[in-house]
Order: structure tokens, then sequence, then C-alpha cells
């Protein structure tokens, strides 16, 4: 364990003050939890996330009567979804665990949208060009990885056993492919949801977590550039 990480999770409080947010969609959402309280604001916008979202993580704490050194974990959206969007709050979450040496968790859209799951699920998303990000899930444990796929076509490993429910973006479309159950399910960004999966995982986490790293499930549209960069003179 780092030096930095040092009381963690030895010293971790029963109800510990938690912030979480999200940018990786046309919005920045934030969401707090401690004791029996928790709560969330949403901001919709299609551009701009990274100017205003230190001033509405600063609004929330203030309205909660914190300050940053109060914070014992923090929750960052890690996608998938906009890719700027995404790299903006989790390099925010990552500066600011290591500033104040609080623990960071990475919470993707498929944990946000299958909330406190049970069972055998293949969350579904929407994803450009009618096509569906998808991952399969037995309880809190990922069974297939995250991936692009046709929801008019599926592949046929989806399929994680009889029962299986899928859940999200033209799931029922998916699930009749797969001879599953399917409930169509759009999924919003929930704030108050991440601050307490984010708690929950404070709570029960055996080891410091590993710092978060965005999701990303397909390739950016933008190809590099294929001119050779500008020499930089010293």
């Amino acid at each position: 364990m780092p030096p930095e990480t040092t009381g963690y999770p030895n010293s971790r409080k029963t109800f510990p003050k938690v912030l979480a947010f999200d940018t990786s969609g046309p919005f920045v959402a934030v969401g707090i939890t401690a004791d029996s309280y928790s709560g969330g604001h949403v901001e919709e916008m299609a551009r701009g996330q990274a100017e205003i979202l230190f001033p509405l993580l600063e609004r929330k704490l203030k309205g909660a009567g914190w300050k940053w050194n109060d914070l014992d974990a923090i929750g960052v959206g890690i996608g998938p979804g906009n890719f700027t969007g995404i790299r903006i709050a989790v390099a925010a979450a990552r500066g600011l665990g290591l500033s104040l040496k609080v623990p960071v968790f990475g919470l993707s859209n498929f944990d946000i949208l299958r909330g406190h799951p049970s069972g055998r699920q293949v969350i579904s998303l929407r994803a450009p060009r009618e096509m569906a990000y998808v991952q399969g899930f037995i309880g809190n444990a990922p069974a297939t990885p995250a991936r692009l796929i046709d929801p008019s076509d599926p592949p046929r490993d989806l399929q994680l056993s009889f029962g299986t429910v899928v859940v999200g973006y033209r799931a029922v479309e998916i699930a009749a492919k797969l001879d599953a159950i399917g409930i169509d399910e759009d999924f919003a960004p929930n704030p108050e949801l991440m601050a307490e999966l984010t708690e929950e995982l404070y709570l029960k986490t055996s080891m410091w977590p590993v710092r978060p790293a965005p999701l990303y499930v397909r390739p950016a549209d933008a190809a590099p550039p294929r001119e050779a960069p500008p020499v930089i003179l010293p």
C-alpha cells in the first residue's frame, strides 16, 4: 500500500462522506451521500463540462456544509460515452484522490443502469449508429467484457445461462435473439445512485482501489494525423 493510503481501509468510517460525479455524456452529474442522506444534481449541457465541473462540485460541497478535506471517498463515471467527457471526469477524480489522499472508485454506465443487481444480467447502452454497448454480469461481478454489438444480431455467447435478463437499450430485441428476458430501459445519469454505489464499494473493499481509467469500448472516431508532427526547437 503506498504511503499516501495509510489508514485505509482499517480506519474507514461507518458513514463516509462521498462525492461522485460524471461527465461521460451531454451533462455534468454530481452526487453526495453521508449518514442516511444522499442527493444529486444533473446539469444538461452539450459542451463546456470542463469549465463547469469544479464550480458545481464546490456548490454541492458548500450546500452540504463540507470542505474538500471532509471527503472520505470519490466516485467517478468512466463511461462508455463521450471520449472527451470521460477524460475530464477521470482526470479530475484522480487528481482529487491524490491531493486529498482518499480512495477513488470508477463506476461504469453499466453499473449505473443495473443499480443494485442480483442474478444474471446483460446490460445494454445506446451507442452511435444504432449500435449497443453491452456487458454481462452475474451478481456484482462482470461475466463478459464490454463490447459493441448490433442489437439486431447479438452474439450467442451473451446468453449467460437460463434466466438471463437483458436490460437497457433495445433489450427486448436482443433478448428475443437469445431466448432471454428483455426489459427496455433508457440510461439516464443518476448521481445519487453513483454516490450510494461508491459508498458501498468504500465499505466493502478489502484493499486500496486502483486508479480509475476510462472505459472505451470502441476506438475514437477521429483518426490520427497522417503528417509528421512539427519539429519543436529547443
